[in-house]
């Protein structure tokens, strides 16, 4: 699979004479707990040439592509990828941290993961993550029978949650790093392993009966949260120079 993905990129590349400069595994293949039939989630970011730029129309900053096998290819146009991470965009800063990469070069990408921590908003990341949680919490563990695999999209933001106020930094893309680190109670412990042995197996989780030990745990967390936030207050104003810079140097280096 990994030989198909990089000969889409490059066709992405013919097709849009773009330059991609990162592409990297995103969702539950590279959160660790992936199932046999989990999709292929692909994210990358890309470089168009500097012709493309000298123009004063919008233009659409981003590639989206669905192809069989399910496959699911997105990337963001690199300017529109710099802004958000001087927000601290969650999910472009887990595509930074992911453990499966297909495609990097070097100095865009290793001047973005060397100012990562510069542009680090906890406030954004925590607010993001308790979404998450909360939303899935509600959408689908709220009932009798609920849909087992789901505790884990309400496990993995809840544990960022943990990590990023224990630690003030971005938290692991990998759910087993939050795991290790956060779950420290063994009867948790036991029922979140049983859980992600048998997704990982691609036993069938479909509806079951909640676990009552996880719910609690979860939701006495999304209630902290909710209130830790109420006075969290963040002040950081990073200064956008250096992204200036890697943009600039990026499309001197690829955008001829």
């Amino acid at each position: 699979m990994t030989e198909l993905i990089k000969t889409q990129l490059a066709n992405i590349e013919h097709q849009h004479g773009i330059k991609i400069l990162y592409a990297v595994e995103s969702g539950s293949r590279a959160w660790g707990f992936a199932s046999a039939d989990s999709d292929w989630d692909v994210r990358f970011i890309y470089l168009h040439r500097e012709e493309w730029y000298l123009s004063i129309d919008d233009k659409k900053d981003s590639i989206e592509i669905m192809l069989p096998g399910d496959l699911d290819l997105s990337g963001w146009e690199l300017r529109k990828a710099l802004r958000l991470f001087r927000k601290s965009n969650p999910p472009l800063l887990e595509w930074l941290n992911s453990p499966i990469v297909y495609l990097e070069e070097p100095f865009t990408v290793a001047k973005m993961k060397a100012a990562a921590a510069e542009y680090f908003n906890p406030k954004s990341c925590l607010y993001h993550y308790l979404s998450m949680a909360s939303g899935n919490f509600r959408e689908y563990l709220k009932r009798d029978l609920v849909k087992t695999k789901k505790y884990f999209y309400v496990l993995r933001p809840v544990l960022a949650c943990m990590w990023i106020e224990r630690t003030n930094t971005m938290a692991p893309t990998q759910f087993q790093k939050l795991f290790d680190a956060e779950v420290p109670e063994e009867v948790l412990r036991l029922e979140i392993e049983k859980l992600l042995a048998r997704k990982m197996s691609g036993g069938e989780l479909g509806e079951e009966p909640k676990i009552e030990v996880l719910n609690t745990f979860l939701e006495e967390k999304i209630e902290y949260y909710t209130e830790y936030l109420k006075d969290y207050d963040f002040l950081k104003q990073p200064d956008t120079e250096e992204l200036n810079r890697i943009f600039r140097t990026s499309l001197t280096e690829f955008g001829k």
